[in-house]
């Protein structure tokens, strides 16, 4: 059956071409659903593509069980609750990337404008007045631009003013490294040293706690006499009375502001400052931005439901697509040995330490504990956790995760390893690695001291019992009687007389009757079964990642 998926806000016909082109995807074009008709659908569908207009909250994600996925097709995520959404275990994905050359050339197009006095100008001459003088104007070249956030778009109009404009670059971001900063030819600086040296200075940082208003009176007192402020990023950067003082008294010589607070838009008194200039939050309304993340976030949401990717998705560690194909095996083992581990595990967890040997250690490893804690707590816990809300999930049940990096492999073979902790003392460990026969299978290679090479897939008996005569004939007579047929057994102890294991793949699960019939045997020590699926719904989220 096709997934469903809902248009809610207008995309461009492109985007709507890649989706309704795919076999597996029912598109629904319903732009404009009033809030009642939205609420009383969204349970039918399995992803929802909004823009600015319709807002996912979570009375809405209450309404929508079968809710995979959000696509916003916008430069923001206002209008969604992504914490929710994760919560859920609902993917959330925008494109940002797609506006860069957009929001990077309105930002060109924003200074040029305040240094040229362009707007007033352009007004003057349509009132049939010639007054040149009073709009001469300042050169860029040669001029100092601090760029405050280096995300794309900052190292787009970096790029942009130091190529184009021949402006001195200084750049001040708390996440990007100065190193990466340096190989881009451009000068990374304290946040104080930008303010005092910049002749111009543009905006381009999340809006959050931090930064909130990060552009106050202590800001602008640090700046020099006659600075430029340009801001196409957010609104509530600036502190907008420090900013309408500061223009009055001249130590900023001009603005322009393509974002703007419900306050200001009421109240305008900055906005129709004679040194403001104002766009109605323009960087990003171009056609071919939109048509860019409009078949973007297509792309995406056909690749999700298609290949299981999660390219553009904002609240889950994305891989890199070099690594992808590498990497998509151990993601899917490690998901295994979740499953596998927490069959063997008591109800009271308190700590998971996943392990990596080999060349694993040099990838981004985020998703492989990621998709082991999934598979974890699908089986102990029950839940729907995935690759989203996997680590949410543990912090709400108190189980602390722990990454080791071990560079030597076993055997040459790279390995993860699952330890399970509970309380002080008690702990199971599980290894992993994959062998090559037909691709790259999974096989647990380790449990505890038991050596073995157990395939982790489907019913799964786990027995130790007392190494003695025996034992392996009771367990298979057991099966046999029960109609019960073995695909694969593995056996190991760990030592002569001591205790052994048996890993058993069946055909099909055994009821708790058979269990019990085993557990009477002389010399068990114990039974598990552990049923280890095949699909994974985790599905759409990991085997291709």
């Amino acid at each position: 059956m096709p997934f469903k998926i809902l248009i809610a806000d207008q995309i461009h016909e492109s985007g709507m071409n890649i989706l309704s082109s795919s076999p597996l995807l029912d598109v629904d074009p319903k732009v404009g659903l009033s809030k009642a008709d939205l609420y009383a659908s969204i349970g039918i569908y399995d992803a929802i593509v909004v823009g600015e207009e319709t807002a996912v909250q979570t009375d809405l994600l209450e309404l929508a069980p079968r809710l995979k996925v959000i696509a916003k097709v916008g430069p923001d995520l206002d209008n969604l609750d992504v914490p929710e959404a994760t919560r859920r275990g609902v993917v959330v994905m925008n494109a940002p990337a797609s506006y860069i050359v957009s929001a990077g050339e309105h930002t060109i197009a924003l200074m040029a404008a305040v240094h040229r006095h362009l707007p007033a100008a352009v007004d003057s001459m349509k009132q049939g007045k010639w007054e040149k003088k009073k709009f001469q104007g300042r050169e860029m070249a040669g001029k100092t631009l601090g760029v405050v956030g280096f995300d794309k778009t900052g190292a787009m109009v970096a790029r942009y003013a130091s190529r184009g404009l021949r402006m001195n670059i200084l750049v001040h971001d708390v996440v990007v490294t100065p190193d990466t900063i340096k190989q881009q030819g451009f000068r990374p600086v304290s946040l104080v040293e930008l303010l005092e040296r910049s002749d111009v200075i543009s905006l381009h940082v999340p809006l959050n706690p931090d930064t909130r208003n990060m552009l106050n009176a202590e800001a602008f007192s640090l700046m020099k006499p006659g600075v430029i402020i340009i801001n196409t990023s957010r609104a509530g950067l600036i502190h907008e009375n420090s900013l309408l003082s500061a223009l009055d008294s001249g130590k900023v010589s001009g603005a322009a502001l393509d974002v703007h607070s419900e306050v200001y838009l009421r109240n305008s008194s900055l906005l129709n400052h004679p040194k403001v200039i104002c766009t109605p939050n323009l960087s990003v309304a171009t056609d071919e931005a939109r048509e860019n993340v409009s078949k973007s976030i297509a792309e995406s949401l056909r690749d999700y439901f298609e290949k299981g990717l999660m390219e553009n998705a904002v609240n889950v560690s994305v891989v890199d697509p070099v690594l992808r194909t590498k990497i998509g095996p151990y993601t899917e083992l490690a998901r295994r040995l979740g499953m596998f581990i927490a069959g063997l595990s008591s109800e009271n967890v308190g700590t998971i330490e996943v392990g990596y040997r080999g060349e694993l250690v040099d990838w981004d490893l985020k998703p492989l504990t990621t998709a082991a804690l999934a598979g974890f707590l699908n089986v102990l816990k029950g839940s729907d956790a995935n690759l989203v809300n996997a680590n949410l999930i543990a912090r709400e049940c108190g189980i602390q995760i722990h990454e080791t990096i071990l560079k030597e492999s076993v055997e040459g073979r790279p390995s993860i390893t699952i330890q399970v902790f509970s309380g002080q003392t008690t702990s199971i460990k599980v290894e992993g690695a994959l062998i090559r026969r037909f691709g790259e299978e999974p096989r647990i290679i380790g449990i505890d001291e038991f050596v073995t090479e157990a395939i982790p897939a489907g019913p799964m008996l786990i027995v130790k019992n007392r190494d003695i005569p025996g034992m392996i004939a009771g367990i298979s007579g057991v099966l046999a009687r029960r109609q019960m047929n073995i695909a694969q057994m593995n056996l190991s102890r760990d030592c002569a007389g001591g205790t052994a294991m048996s890993i058993t793949n069946l055909d099909s699960p055994a009821d708790e009757e058979t269990l019990g019939e085993i557990r009477k045997i002389n010399g068990i020590i114990s039974v598990n079964q552990i049923i280890i699926d095949d699909l994974a719904e985790l599905n759409v989220c990991v085997a291709q990642q």
